[in-house]
């Protein structure tokens, strides 16, 4: 197995260095195939499906209230204390996309092939003076991944290569928790085949999730992404936002 995982890594995991220092260290993540994913290999022809932009209806503006005197016996609402921020960088722990039954606790990208039973979040090398990629919250994008099997992205793999209908993915909710005890949703929006590269999600200077899987046994070429973008945040419970990740070797 380690002179296969050598041959695999001297060829490809160089074209995906960028000059943002990131370094691709999941093995199978874009280049390396995923060996345990059924179905016929396709072509790494980028294709992009996207939702329809959304029209914004501006409303007129309402017309001002008249002012109101209070009573001077009724005293102010008293002034809530904000609650405090926790300490520490929040990190994804948990992803779920209800309407695919994926749910799965997430734990920090390795340096070899991606484990099963748990998604992974892609970071920069330890060397690197700054993480490319985001945690939700921080405005950029968060990119997590998971094999395409079942109990992990399968459904994802299902309906974007198996079935040939990824645009049915357009509009599901996506639940990502955090370390902070808080529940990000985002809606997706877009369903790109046969990615080759990372340089789309590294540019992004916007609040959203990224979901990669892979798109067929060894040798296929290209990854499936889903991207969603950011609707809201509220708390979780504890119990809810950090599951006990199991990760397994595969």
């Amino acid at each position: 197995m380690a002179p296969l995982f050598n041959v695999l890594a001297s060829r490809v995991v160089p074209a995906l260095l960028t000059a943002l220092g990131v370094v691709l260290i999941t093995a199978g993540l874009l280049t390396y195939p995923d060996p345990t994913t059924a179905g016929t290999a396709v072509v790494a022809t980028p294709e992009i499906i996207e939702a329809p932009s959304e029209v914004t209806v501006t409303q007129p503006p309402a017309s001002p209230s008249p002012s109101v005197s209070l009573d001077p016996s009724v005293s102010p609402a008293p002034t809530l204390e904000p609650t405090p921020t926790p300490s520490g960088r929040e990190i994804a722990t948990r992803v779920a996309v209800p309407a695919l039954d994926i749910d799965l606790p997430i734990i920090r990208g390795n340096d070899g092939y991606p484990y099963c039973n748990v998604a992974m979040y892609l970071s920069s090398s330890k060397k690197a003076d700054k993480d490319v990629f985001g945690q939700p919250g921080e405005g950029r994008a968060t990119y997590i991944y998971s094999h395409a099997r079942d109990g992990m992205f399968g459904p994802i793999y299902n309906l974007a290569i198996r079935d040939r209908t990824p645009n049915k993915m357009l509009g599901m909710i996506v639940h990502v928790y955090t370390s902070w005890n808080r529940l990000h949703v985002y809606e997706v929006r877009s369903v790109r085949l046969h990615v080759t590269s990372l340089d789309n999600a590294i540019s992004r200077a916007k609040e959203e999730i990224w979901l990669q899987t892979s798109e067929g046994p060894a040798g296929t070429k290209g990854k499936t992404q889903v991207i969603g973008r950011f609707l809201s945040v509220e708390d979780a419970t504890r119990k809810e936002a950090q599951p006990k990740p199991k990760p397994v070797r595969c």
